[in-house]
């Protein structure tokens, strides 16, 4: 199936031309469930190779709910954007959208391992991912970027929300007990209540969920 972008903006840009392109992006984002039935879930990770010259993008899909590997795509790039906090999405989707492009059927759902709307201008990688693709998207961070929560409880599942002054910008969960939480986001057309269970529907044994997990297996080993 071929990908149909339904959005599109240069790459080669400069960071302040990438803040506008943010800016401009994120007033179409949808943060209420617009899908049919999830039959497939893909993790999204990325990964650099000679000193960060090349991005290494991985996408693996997964049968859902039995997380059985049904397809993985790699794409390598020459890395054409610097390293700016906040706008580390100009640096990955080129490879990422590449890796996508390579698939023989696109998911149902991309599971990204970085922020979505829990980001300064509500627009990290999930999100600017899945406005650009038009697949409903979570943004699953295994570090915060910003915002504040309250301890969250050492019981699986539990959470806790992720607070921007007084907007709820993601979750903090538990997703295995004695672990340290991860950081689950709105990207586009999945609310944040349902963002959760998919991430814990995706989660097995191990902090991350399979999908991510899987993804940055491939993204950081050649």
């Amino acid at each position: 199936m071929p990908l149909h972008l339904q959005h599109e903006h240069p790459w080669d840009v400069s960071p302040a031309a990438a803040i506008a392109i943010q800016m401009k992006l994120r007033r179409y984002l949808i943060m209420t469930d617009q899908f049919d039935e999830i039959e497939t879930a893909a993790g999204v990770d990325v990964g650099f190779e000679q000193a960060g010259g090349i991005t290494r993008a991985a996408v693996v899909v997964l049968g859902f709910p039995s997380l059985e590997l049904k397809e993985k795509s790699i794409a390598r790039l020459p890395t054409s954007f610097p390293y700016v906090p906040g706008l580390l999405s100009f640096r990955e989707l080129p490879s990422v959208l590449a890796a996508l492009e390579r698939l023989r059927k696109l998911p149902d759902l991309l599971l990204c391992d970085g922020q979505g709307y829990a980001h300064p201008r509500r627009l990290g990688i999930a999100s600017h991912l899945g406005l650009l693709t038009g697949i409903p998207s979570i943004g699953v961070g295994k570090t915060r970027l910003l915002g504040t929560h309250a301890a969250v409880a050492d019981i699986r599942g539990t959470w806790q929300p992720l607070m921007d002054k007084d907007e709820v910008i993601g979750a903090v969960l538990r997703t295995r007990q004695g672990v340290k939480p991860i950081y689950v986001s709105t990207g586009h057309r999945v609310s944040l209540a349902t963002a959760i269970c998919y991430v814990m529907a995706c989660t097995t044994r191990y902090k991350l969920p399979e999908t991510t997990r899987l993804a940055h297996r491939y993204a950081s080993h050649p």
